[in-house]
């Protein structure tokens, strides 16, 4: 098996909450989904899996954060350029997400901008001119 990584996140709406993350660009596999769960596909090695915040629960003897309230975590997903970078924080915010709830960053050679999910989970999307960076070496 490949290395993956599977980020499970607790939701309020397990449907709202698919339909956010199919806005962004995750693909919904239904073999992995049910009225509890929906296994959201980023890439071959990043899957988002969402989980009512009840099941979410009996995973983890600690209280679930409430991502609204407070940083549980920081997810960073690299884009191809300056102009994807803009697209999915547009599709995040028109699917009932947050865009930018901290200033973007913008050095030259790294973009960078914040959104957050319906239930408060942020994220970056990142691009970086690696290229550039090499020259600089920054």
């Amino acid at each position: 098996m490949p290395k993956m990584i599977f980020v499970n996140l607790p939701v309020k709406d397990i449907a709202a909450a698919t339909r956010f993350y199919e806005a962004i660009g995750c693909t919904k596999n239904e073999q992995f989904s049910d009225h509890q769960a929906s296994n959201m596909v980023w890439s071959d090695a990043i899957i988002f899996h969402l989980l009512t915040r009840d099941f979410f629960a009996t995973f983890t003897p600690k209280p679930v954060a409430e991502a609204q309230k407070t940083s549980e975590v920081l997810l960073a997903l690299a884009q191809d350029s300056r102009e994807t970078v803009d697209a999915i924080v547009e599709a995040a915010a028109t699917a009932g997400g947050k865009a930018d709830p901290r200033a973007p960053t913008d050095m030259g050679w790294l973009y960078n901008r914040a959104f957050e999910d319906p239930d408060g989970h942020m994220f970056e999307a990142v691009w970086v001119d690696m290229a550039a960076v090499s020259t600089t070496g920054e």
